[in-house]
């Protein structure tokens, strides 16, 4: 099966990293401004009439730093998972302004709209992934995103107060952004998902180093008691003595167990729905 890429405004074919995992950059609307993703298929689990799941890749930080790695979502393809990573609005040519959290947020439901309707993807198993700042985008998505399959938070900011307390480095950033906490607290809290956790509609599974000096576990603890307090089904696991950047047979470990999960919630859903039937 070829993939039809006509939801999108363009699509450029870009140079593979990985073996038969296809590479685009796509654009598409955002509330009316032109934004880019990268878009990775993995062809060689394609056949005729196949869908496939799919991975919602919110990606951590700005502009230049926390980039999309073609590297890393054609890995991630190629458990069998076509990845759409939106690079955010004002980052890689897109316009607008990247808002940290903010009304940039758009961004990451309409890539999820898109998802559902291309023609290679089984839009009943669309997850979505947040690494870093990520971590905020995804867990809005989880809340209004319907029929999102699952989310993952990795080493995920949950609390944007608690980064600008962290983060000494990234205060002048977020106060040119944001503001400051103590003045404006109401932007920081409408970039706190843990406020809303009541309103996460699907499992979340929350990944985290322990010895993380850009985003420290206290995410993943606070994430996880909100989430315990609203109800919500929820994993947290916690990789001893790893910082931020997972590395070698760290990340691949993880990274198999995350597909696994999310295989598993995969199946859940469709035993649910043919139960239903």
């Amino acid at each position: 099966m070829q993939v039809d890429l006509s939801p999108f405004v363009t699509a450029v074919c870009e140079e593979s990293v990985v073996p038969n995992v296809a590479l685009y950059t796509v654009s598409y609307y955002s509330d009316g401004l032109l934004v880019k993703a990268a878009l990775a298929v993995p062809e060689s689990f394609l056949s005729d009439g196949t869908r496939l799941p799919a991975l919602l890749y919110c990606r951590g930080g700005i502009k230049g730093i926390g980039r999309v790695r073609p590297e890393r979502i054609s890995q991630m393809a190629a458990f069998g998972y076509v990845i759409l990573a939106p690079h955010y609005r004002g980052n890689e040519g897109g316009e607008g302004r990247d808002e940290f959290g903010g009304a940039d947020r758009q961004d990451v439901f309409a890539a999820y709209e898109l998802l559902g309707k291309l023609n290679i993807v089984d839009a009943r198993r669309i997850s979505a992934y947040g690494f870093s700042r990520g971590g905020v985008m995804a867990l809005f998505a989880a809340m209004e995103c319907k029929g999102l399959l699952a989310t993952v938070v990795w080493g995920g900011v949950s609390d944007m107060a608690l980064t600008y307390e962290e983060r000494v480095d990234m205060r002048r950033m977020l106060r040119r952004l944001i503001g400051h906490p103590r003045k404006q607290e109401e932007a920081y809290r409408y970039r706190t998902p843990l406020h809303r956790a009541a309103e996460i509609a699907c499992p979340v599974l929350i990944i985290h180093g322990t010895e993380d000096e850009n985003v420290s576990v206290e995410h993943a603890h606070r994430l996880a008691e909100a989430l315990r307090q609203a109800g919500v089904r929820h994993e947290k696991w916690l990789a001893e003595g790893a910082s931020h950047l997972f590395v070698g047979d760290e990340i691949e470990l993880y990274t198999r167990k995350m597909f696994a999960w999310l295989d598993e919630r995969g199946q859940e859903r469709a035993v649910s729905a043919q139960a239903a039937t």
